[in-house]
Order: C-alpha cells, then sequence, then structure tokens
C-alpha cells in the first residue's frame, strides 16, 4: 500500500509538471504564481502576509512582487487606513494571468479526473481544502 508521503510528493510533483508549462509561458516563476493566486483572492496584502502565505523569506519575496510590479502584473498602493503600510495589488495583466493558467490546469485536471462536476471531485476538493487549510504544527 502505498503510503501518504509517497502520494502527496506525487501529487506535488503532478501539480508542479501542470502548472509548470502554462506559468512559464506566461513568464511567471512558481513563487510569482503563488504570490499572484493570493493576490487573486482580492484586497491588497502587505508583504509581510505575502511572505507567510509563499513561506518565502521576506528579500525573496520582495524580488517576486517587484519582478511582478515590473511585469506589471501587480502594483504597490499605500494602505488607505495606514499609511505607513504599503499593500500590494493584482493588477488586470495579473488576473488575466490567472484566468489562463487556471484555465489550462483546469482542462488537465478533467482530462486526469473527469469533469469538474462530479461527486468525486467535489469530494476531493473538499478534502483537499480541509488539508490545506488545518493548521501546521508551527501554527498550532
Amino acid at each position: 500500500m502505498t503510503g501518504l508521503v509517497e502520494l502527496l510528493d506525487r501529487l506535488d510533483r503532478a501539480v508542479a509538471s501542470a502548472l509548470a508549462p502554462a506559468t512559464t509561458g506566461e513568464g511567471v516563476s512558481r513563487d510569482g504564481w503563488r504570490v499572484l493566486l493570493m493576490l487573486a483572492r482580492g484586497g491588497g496584502r502587505s508583504m509581510g502576509e505575502i511572505a507567510s502565505h509563499t513561506a518565502l523569506p521576506a528579500p525573496t519575496a520582495t524580488r517576486v512582487v517587484d519582478r511582478l510590479v515590473a511585469a506589471q502584473l501587480a502594483y504597490r498602493r499605500t494602505d488607505p487606513v495606514d499609511r505607513r503600510r504599503v499593500l500590494v495589488h493584482l493588477a488586470g495583466g495579473g488576473r488575466a494571468v490567472v484566468e489562463r493558467v487556471c484555465g489550462r490546469v483546469e482542462r488537465r485536471a478533467s482530462e486526469a479526473l473527469g469533469p469538474a462536476h462530479t461527486p468525486e471531485r467535489a469530494q476531493l476538493a473538499e478534502l483537499l481544502e480541509a488539508l490545506a487549510n488545518r493548521p501546521t504544527p508551527a501554527q498550532a
């Protein structure tokens, strides 16, 4: 029987192989993709939030955001509530990249897993959501 660690490793490789051609084709790194996805959920995000969410060291997160801003996929604005903070927002170009990449990856997932609207896909999404939202030992 295949262990959980091996299954998660295989899943990670499958996700990476599905994402890599789509994100690379858009000129976005895997870390840049994670930032774009976070920004696509709405609202501006501080650099601290971005670094924490992506598990990147702050200097690396800043370089990733700098590249996204230079590519006009994101932009920075002063926080209207706290003028000392700068928030990063998704630009129109970034939203278009997210939509294109998600569309490509969803098509690949449908080829591998079947149509999106099946009970099995709903159950898989529910289980993955529960796993993703579970606190890590460091957060507990």
